[in-house]
């Protein structure tokens, strides 16, 4: 295996923790939001929403996070 093959499968293995990362994040959140919901007796889901939507932008910020890390350590 070359260092371009051995560098794409790399980069295929972190693009796919990303992706797991990115629905565990969420997951978590809208978990949490769901139980406050259901704790809390709301017959409508918001705290599962406005929690889903913070997971999303936390995980996305996570990705970036990851992305211009990467980005920084190749060019170096």
């Amino acid at each position: 295996m070359n260092d371009k093959e051995r560098k794409q499968a790399n980069n295929y293995v972190q693009y796919t923790g990303m992706a797991f990362q990115m629905l565990a994040t969420i997951g978590v959140f809208a978990f949490i939001g769901y139980h406050i919901d259901k704790y809390v007796g709301n017959e409508k889901l918001i705290f599962t929403a406005i929690l889903g939507v913070i997971g999303v932008v936390a995980s996305l910020y996570q990705v970036i996070k990851s992305l211009k890390d990467n980005n920084l350590n190749d060019n170096k």
